[in-house]
């Protein structure tokens, strides 16, 4: 059932992507000729006024075919548009994207479990306490330069050194610790045992419509760090390409997640929550400036719009087309990549 379940949420948010692209096309005056859901031969089609809409036999992606997007001078093509209306529909499928992740965010953050990063309390001994260090009621607000949005980021950023700048919101101004010597310490657990921590406890969430908008927030904006993390990640060596996992990989780990849980209401949360960082990470992922990606348009729109100025004429649009059509040739390699590393590491 979760596996059908993830197969539809993944088709929910390529339509909602395209049809971003669809509003955007039709607020900017522009000619969607075709809009369809899935790809390969049509099962069913609907001629609209102005439109034609769609649904084909695979359900892997959709299209929203704006006319003229490669070339044409009709004041209804995508390609006489300003760069301005053609930046704005190019960005809307992911804006889209991004809306999806807030709401399905929105919708699970009232049962999830919310720590603020205000420091209440300190462990017996904690070695941090002080005027010169921190103090009940003090926020931690940047360690290193990095936004904490929950207490669960404050040791994710101070295990990556034992030297930090720590930026603390104190009594309503900021306070910054310069080099600030943070090393975990061993502290005794009541009921036996022992963990490696920095002795600081956290208060719990706030309550109400507000404070739940600002956690969905700032969950999304969290999930952006973690995906900009990943490709970096990606570029220097530090995460292998085998380790990437497609939408194959994906399925396969929701079943795994959403199985394992206790309930269907846990069930529920945990795919709402994996679904909300996919979209968010569709978002960011189409946005990089990339031939075939909306991100790679929007940066040709930019170098275009530069030569025209230098040169007096727009260049031959052929060129463009030609970038981004190679670019689509390797983005379609990297996925069947990516989807026969899934389907090896499924046998293994």
């Amino acid at each position: 059932m979760y596996i059908i379940l993830a197969i539809i949420a993944f088709d929910i948010l390529i339509a909602m992507h395209e049809f971003g692209h669809f509003l955007a096309a039709k607020a900017c005056g522009v000619a969607v000729e075709e809009f369809s859901l899935g790809m390969g031969p049509a099962i069913f089609k609907k001629q609209g006024k102005n439109t034609l809409f769609s649904v084909r036999a695979l359900p892997i992606g959709g299209f929203c075919a704006m006319r003229g997007e490669d070339e044409g001078e009709t004041a209804d093509s995508f390609y006489a548009q300003r760069p301005v209306k053609k930046a704005i529909i190019l960005v809307a499928g992911a804006l889209m994207n991004l809306l999806a992740g807030f709401i399905l965010i929105l919708c699970i953050i009232p049962n999830t479990s919310i720590v603020e990063p205000t420091i209440v309390s300190f462990y017996d001994g904690c070695p941090y306490e002080g005027e010169e260090a921190f103090m009940t009621g003090d926020r931690i607000y940047k360690i290193d330069g990095h936004r904490i949005y929950f207490s669960g980021n404050v040791p994710d950023y101070l295990s990556r050194g034992s030297t930090h700048d720590i930026t603390l919101i104190r009594d309503g101004r900021k306070v910054t610790l310069r080099d600030f010597y943070m090393p975990k310490v061993e502290y005794s657990l009541q009921g036996g045992g022992s963990t490696f921590m920095y002795g600081l406890v956290f208060s719990g969430r706030q309550e109400g419509v507000l404070a739940t908008i600002r956690y969905a927030s700032y969950q999304c904006s969290d999930f952006v760090r973690m995906i900009w993390r990943g490709l970096i990640e990606l570029i220097t060596g530090s995460v292998k390409v085998t380790e990437l996992s497609g939408p194959v990989g994906i399925v396969n780990m929701v079943s795994e997640v959403t199985e394992s849980a206790e309930s269907t209401g846990e069930a529920m949360h945990n795919f709402s929550f994996i679904f909300g960082l996919i979209a968010v990470n569709l978002a960011v992922m189409n946005l990089l400036p990339l031939p075939a990606l909306d991100g790679g348009r929007i940066f040709a729109l930019i170098i275009i719009s530069i030569v025209e100025k230098i040169i007096g004429r727009k260049p031959d649009p052929k060129y463009e087309a030609m970038i981004h059509t190679g670019g689509l040739i390797l983005l379609m390699g990297l996925m069947f990549f990516v989807m026969a590393s899934d389907i090896i590491k499924l046998f293994k």
